[in-house]
C-alpha cells in the first residue's frame, strides 16, 4: 500500500522532499529508488532541507564517498548504494550505527541493498520517469504522521 504523487519539475520534487523532511521525527530510514536521472538526489536534497540540513546546497550524491553527513534539527546520513557490490559492503559502512532516534538515514539506490533493509520498518520511495521533467513518485510504508 502506498501513495502516488506527480511532480512536474525538479523544484516540485525538491518541495515534496522538503514537506516529507519537515515532518520527520528521527529514527526514520528512507530508501529511495529509481532509474538514473529520475530525481532521487533532488528528492533527497528536499528531505535534507526539510529535516534541517544547515546548507541544503551542499547536499549532493555521495557516489564516490558513499556516505555524506548533514547536521541540523536531526543528524542526516545520506548513503549512496550505487557503487556497492554486496550487502556485506553496505553493512561494513556501519549502517546500524547511523540508525538512532536522533537521525534520519536516506539511502539512494536502496534497491541494491533491499535485502539488508527487510528486517527494519523503512519508508520506500520510488521515482519513475513520466515525461521529460515529469515524475511519478510512489511512497510506501510512510508513518501516519507524514502528510505529503
Amino acid at each position: 500500500m502506498g501513495c502516488d504523487k506527480i511532480s512536474n519539475s525538479l523544484q516540485e520534487t525538491i518541495e515534496l522532499g522538503r514537506r516529507i523532511g519537515s515532518q520527520l521525527k528521527g529514527g526514520e530510514v528512507i530508501g529511495v529508488c529509481g532509474l538514473l536521472g529520475s530525481g532521487k538526489t533532488h528528492l533527497i536534497k528536499g528531505i535534507a532541507a526539510g529535516a534541517g540540513a544547515q546548507d541544503s546546497r551542499q547536499v549532493n550524491s555521495p557516489t564516490f564517498v558513499i556516505v555524506n553527513e548533514y547536521t541540523g534539527r536531526l543528524d542526516i546520513y545520506h548513503i549512496d548504494a550505487y557503487r556497492l557490490n554486496s550487502i556485506a559492503e553496505f553493512e561494513m559502512l556501519g549502517f546500524d550505527e547511523y540508525c538512532t532516534p536522533q537521525s534520519v538515514v536516506l539511502i539512494e539506490w536502496a534497491d541494491k541493498v533491499e535485502s539488508a533493509l527487510q528486517a527494519i520498518d523503512y519508508i520506500r520511495i520510488e521515482l519513475f520517469h513520466a515525461g521529460q521533467t515529469r515524475r511519478k513518485i510512489h511512497v510506501k510504508n510512510a508513518p501516519g504522521y507524514i502528510d505529503y
